[in-house]
């Protein structure tokens, strides 16, 4: 991670260093934070940040779902967000906003203390490489099972939850695969450790309802979308381990991982073993879309004040 100037913390701008923390803070003892992934992207205009609001929405969202007040509107976020972007000379970036309960008191109940929020936006690249994105990657059925919503609640990015995720993504990298796929309990796919999938079977799109505990992503939904401007045919689908190795094409979502194919799962190849023609078309009209070369669905991009300008 390559340090950008500044941070935005409880309303003010301060310098990356500063962007500090004690030690007894109480989302660092007992996961009390909610978060998302934003990216920005360089367009003809300037930095545009994809479906900023949905993304903030979200973030609320989240912070309700595990009784956590969050202490800014999405208008407010956005904008400090766009400010954040121009201050650090940004042209394209990932944005981590991270909503927590800070340093006041200890315990499971945190009754007093305070709820801190930042903005982060820093350059980054494809989440599973460059590579990837065209050639598709590995995948392994992991050991450990998507959280359940009787435990904790799953439509939440809560940062508690993915420690689930991280110990399915150690356990994939340390069996010699790109990433992980998470069945819940009770045995259908979920989603990756920080992705939506998609599976696609005789030319129709399929992906896993909420009720099999996927995060409903804004980049999932954007797909969805776009395969119905397209005229493809999409279900949520319960989906079963066989069907995986079955499908035509798979492909993950995601705000990291955009839209990345995947080539082969368990060491069964899928498909025609690279990236199939139904994930390329929508894959390429998510990156147009994304880089501002698409007006039909403009309005899913909020441009900085400077973009505006231009």
């Amino acid at each position: 991670m390559k340090p950008t100037a500044y941070i935005w913390k409880n309303g003010d701008f301060i310098n990356w260093e500063d962007a500090t923390t004690h030690v007894l803070t109480h989302a660092l003892h007992y996961g009390s934070g909610v978060f998302e992934g934003i990216r920005a992207y360089s367009t003809p205009k300037g930095p545009a940040i994809f479906r900023a609001r949905e993304h903030y929405d979200r973030l609320i969202n989240s912070g309700k779902l595990v009784q956590m007040q969050v202490p800014y509107s999405s208008d407010i976020f956005i904008e400090a967000t766009s400010q954040l972007i121009e201050k650090n000379n940004l042209e394209s970036c990932y944005i981590r906003p991270l909503v927590y309960c800070g340093y006041g008191s200890m315990g499971l109940k945190p009754p007093t203390s305070p709820i801190d929020s930042v903005i982060a936006a820093w350059e980054w690249g494809s989440y599973l490489g460059e590579e990837g994105l065209e050639k598709g990657i590995r995948c392994k059925i992991s050991s450990w099972r998507r959280i359940d919503s009787q435990i904790v609640p799953p439509l939440s990015k809560c940062t508690a939850n993915y420690s689930n995720s991280s110990l399915a993504k150690m356990e994939a990298i340390n069996c010699g695969y790109d990433e992980a796929i998470l069945l819940n309990l009770n045995g259908y796919i979920g989603e990756g450790p920080g992705e939506n999938i998609f599976l696609v079977k005789d030319n129709v799109l399929y992906t896993p309802p909420a009720s099999d505990h996927a995060l409903s992503g804004i980049t999932a939904q954007t797909i969805i979308e776009l395969a119905k401007y397209f005229n493809i045919p999409f279900e949520y689908k319960h989906i079963i381990r066989d069907e995986l190795f079955l499908a035509d094409e798979l492909f993950f979502t995601g705000t990291a991982a955009e839209v990345t194919p995947i080539r082969e799962v368990d060491d069964r190849i899928i498909g025609n073993g690279g990236r199939g023609t139904i994930t390329e078309k929508l894959q390429t009209a998510y990156f147009n879309i994304v880089k501002g070369m698409d007006p039909n669905f403009d309005h899913w991009l909020s441009y900085t004040k400077s973009s505006v300008l231009k």
